[in-house]
């Protein structure tokens, strides 16, 4: 029974980890006010990018390196046409998926000649029965609540997000607070797709996403825009997807495996019905900022 809960445990943490990554990427995009649904695409690109760059330099280092610069590179476009141009940051976002998808399946085919993934890469190493992301996942949950919390950089980072006309009149740069905001969750957007590739798979494999960016923007809620929240959040979705997988292996006979497949995202709808309404956003999340003279 101790070795079942082990293995839970570890399945758990696992699952979490790139739910997490991404959450924590919501978060400091969502306390600046830019809404960012591209998690998803920044997710999936960021995949890719780890896999690519660790094929062709036989180092799981530098497709980490990867893994962020075109997470970056997805999240910048987001941050232009949301901050710069105002555009309605939900299309945006939903621009970045598309665009996301198209190019990640375009250069499976432009790079290995085929349409269903890669071969396999160079991984990043396991510290005892985890990964090592797995570990600076979860610190860097509890590097970001200080940053945002104890620090005078998150203090200016949320009061953009809150009241930015208050926060430009005290004189903080309103946009260069959201672009760093924003360009953050590219980072931690791209962690989070090296974690699925490199991390928990050493290959990419086409949509492998699967859905997980909006779990995480679920988990960001959930979690009210809190570093912390939204790791608890994503333990308890990590640990549904960890369910759905114990129950397929245990082939329940009479179920289809498509019905636990469906446990993770089933949650998801739950709680967003449930929660949504009782989760306070930050004021001005999704509101453009226009400087006015």
């Amino acid at each position: 029974m101790s070795w079942a809960l082990f293995t839970f445990v570890i399945a758990t943490l696992r699952a979490a980890t790139p739910l997490l990554l991404a959450a924590l990427g919501g978060v400091f995009s969502e306390r600046s006010g830019v809404v960012n649904i591209a998690l998803e695409g920044i997710m999936l690109a960021g995949a890719w990018g780890a896999v690519y760059v660790s094929f062709l330099t036989g180092s799981a280092w530098l497709g980490l390196l990867g893994a962020i610069a075109i997470g970056v590179v997805m999240a910048g476009l987001h941050a232009i046409a949301s901050i710069k141009y105002h555009a309605d940051q939900v299309v945006s976002g939903t621009a970045i998926n598309l665009l996301a998808t198209g190019f990640t399946e375009f250069m499976l085919n432009r790079v290995w000649g085929q349409g269903g993934g890669s071969p396999k890469v160079a991984s990043l190493p396991d510290i005892g029965p985890l990964n090592l992301i797995v570990y600076i996942a979860f610190g860097l949950a509890i590097l970001s609540w200080v940053v945002l919390y104890r620090t005078p950089w998150g203090l200016r980072l949320r009061s953009v997000g809150e009241h930015p006309l208050a926060a430009d009149t005290l004189g903080i740069n309103v946009f260069k607070m959201r672009y760093a905001g924003v360009l953050l969750s590219g980072v931690l957007g791209g962690l989070a797709g090296a974690a699925l590739s490199i991390g928990l798979l050493s290959r990419f494999v086409r949509g492998m996403s699967a859905g997980k960016g909006f779990i995480a923007l679920a988990a960001m809620i959930f979690g009210n825009w809190n570093p912390i929240g939204a790791m608890g959040a994503t333990l308890l979705f990590g640990a549904a997807q960890s369910l759905s997988t114990i129950f397929q292996l245990m082939g329940i006979e009479g179920i289809p495996s498509q019905f636990f497949n469906m446990i993770p995202y089933v949650l998801t709808m739950l709680i967003l019905a449930g929660f949504v309404g009782k989760s306070v956003a930050p004021a001005a999340d999704g509101v453009p900022y226009k400087k006015t003279t």
